[in-house]
């Protein structure tokens, strides 16, 4: 994958592709049972930037801000807005006191 993933010869745009079909799904295993905290987020987000520097063979070196590697990849984050979508109306129905099957019998 990492050739893939770090291949000059395949465009970006490819490559994204490649990272949101085989990558993403690999992180986001079990997302639906987790409580996102702040730590988790943030080590999400740092996990996401970290694959695109490597897309885009930035080194750590360079002196470029999460948001230039985001607007050199025409990307937006994606993997902390992706769970939480998918564990948002389950978190929302444990708040309530309404999660499970509540017919009256």
């Amino acid at each position: 994958m990492k050739t893939i993933l770090t291949n000059k010869h395949i465009s970006i745009e490819t490559r994204k592709r490649a990272f949101q079909c085989y990558i993403e799904p690999v992180l986001m295993c079990g997302c639906e049972a987790w409580t996102i905290s702040k730590q988790i987020q943030n080590n999400l987000e740092a996990t996401e930037m970290w694959f695109l520097r490597r897309m885009l063979r930035i080194p750590w070196t360079a002196k470029k801000t999460n948001e230039r590697v985001l607007n050199e990849a025409n990307k937006r984050r994606s993997l902390v807005r992706t769970i939480s979508h998918l564990s948002g109306p389950r978190d929302q129905k444990r708040k309530t006191g309404t999660f499970g099957n509540n017919r009256k019998v």
